[in-house]
């Protein structure tokens, strides 16, 4: 018979303990613990749905086929997934609510559906609500099942009775296994769910994706074991008061992480953006100080980035900083070297900074474009519109190569750019383009005498 015992479980981390706390001593968390029963089972083989256990193989005795990825018709979302969607695969998408999640992936079963059998599950919305939304969407003749259940084990039965080729669950925290006894959403619930959706989607091969919640602080509810039971890790960010939506890759075992993929809301649901560097820059003010042009990279793909500044005379005894877009350490490093080595005084000025259209950007190639928009409000001198700005800046005031400096000058020659300040040691064998012209550089100094005089 199986034991079961009682304990008390952080819901913001998973730790266990075997009495209430008032905070979390792992995670810091005051008022998270809650009494949940476990129950242990005895060991057993995993098995498919059919009831085929496996069993251990040889290496070389494994024979791999050459799964082609299904392709959708949304572009952006193949390149996040690292070329398209993986049969057998478990992917987590987190984000917000009311961010897009749901309307995201019923525009992807919608793709889907061309390609094979997708069962939708829904444990937050009805049949004819789903329904309601997608004739709301563009792709109104989609067909493919919806089943609106929160039960682990009904969701089994049906995936067996169906057989799908996808499966979509939304939300992970709204499914409940009858194994265990403990409340919708807890840490062991959502454990437990998981655990049982991915054997289903490796010992199947049924690509299955699963809507996760996130907390207060940005990260996914529920145990953080969640994110390594999982193939692939994608965060849906974005603001509500603003259209664009931004798809990240936090993990991906069958492609590169830090992919991005750019969508605009709308009434008909969720369009890519398929240039998002002409879109970032379409309402650049020409002239206007405290502005410089980025080409930076997130992932493969290179985005020309508006980096804007405002610095004030401080009224108080200690400088405001104030940052958004962009790491606040990376500024105040910058600001540093601003003052000890380019002789801007700093230590009196309030300094707001911020990274245009809501993307947010942290490599070390922005340094350059950060100390460029900071000086260029600080002197009251606008930059070019034609000129951006590549590099890293160490404590000593070099500029410093940074990868992929090809790809961001080619990027800056399609937008129109007509010169661009790079680190001079990085110029090296490079294949650049004739309408654009690049200035080698070695130091912040150089830089800021070469640009504003």
């Amino acid at each position: 018979m199986a034991k079961s015992k009682s304990t008390f479980i952080c819901q913001n981390c998973g730790y266990k303990s075997a009495k209430e706390l008032g905070r979390c001593p792992h995670c810091g968390e005051w008022a998270s613990f809650v009494e949940e029963v476990e129950v242990k089972e005895v060991a057993h083989a995993r098995t498919t749905l059919s009831g085929e256990k496996s069993r251990p193989i040889k290496l070389g005795e494994v024979n791999r086929e050459d799964v082609p990825r299904v392709l959708t018709d949304i572009d952006e979302f193949n390149r996040v997934l690292g070329g398209g969607v993986v049969p057998g695969s478990l992917v987590l998408i987190g984000g917000d609510p009311g961010i897009g999640k749901s309307t995201l992936l019923l525009q992807v079963s919608a793709q889907l559906a061309n390609k094979g059998n997708v069962l939708y599950v829904s444990g937050e919305e009805s049949a004819q609500q789903i329904k309601l939304r997608a004739e709301r969407l563009a792709d109104k003749e989609a067909d493919f099942y919806v089943y609106a259940e929160t039960n682990m084990t009904s969701i089994r039965n049906e995936i067996e009775r169906l057989k799908p080729d996808f499966l979509i669950i939304d939300s992970i925290q709204t499914v409940m296994s009858p194994e265990i006894e403990s409340t919708q959403g807890s840490v062991s619930q959502v454990r437990q769910v998981t655990n049982e959706l991915m054997q289903i989607a490796k010992m199947n091969n049924i690509a299955v994706f699963i809507v996760g919640h996130v907390t207060k602080e940005g990260t996914l509810a529920g145990p953080r074991t969640l994110e390594h039971m999982v193939d692939t890790v994608l965060y849906f960010e974005g603001e509500r008061q603003n259209s664009f939506r931004i798809l990240r890759a936090v993990k991906n075992r069958f492609g590169s992480t830090n992919e991005i993929g750019i969508f605009e809301m709308q009434t008909s649901g969720l369009n890519q953006v398929l240039n998002p560097s002409e879109v970032f820059l379409s309402e650049r003010l020409e002239g206007a100080t405290g502005s410089a042009i980025v080409a930076a990279l997130e992932g493969t793909r290179p985005i020309l980035v508006e980096i804007q500044s405002l610095t004030t005379p401080t009224m108080f005894g200690n400088a405001k900083r104030t940052v958004s877009g962009v790491d606040y350490n990376r500024v105040g490093l910058i600001l540093a070297v601003l003052e000890k080595r380019a002789n801007l005084l700093m230590q009196n000025q309030d300094v707001f900074l911020k990274s245009a259209g809501g993307v947010k950007i942290d490599e070390p190639a922005i340094d350059l474009a950060i100390a460029v928009a900071i000086s260029s409000s600080y002197k009251d001198q606008p930059t070019s519109a034609t000129e951006a700005f590549i590099g890293e800046i160490g404590l000593t005031g070099e500029i410093r190569r940074v990868v992929r400096m090809e790809q961001r000058i080619a990027e800056a020659a399609k937008l129109g750019f007509k010169k661009v300040y790079a680190p001079k040691s990085a110029l090296v064998n490079l294949d650049i383009p004739k309408n654009v012209k690049v200035i080698g550089v070695e130091t912040i100094s150089e830089v800021l005498k070469l640009v504003f005089g």
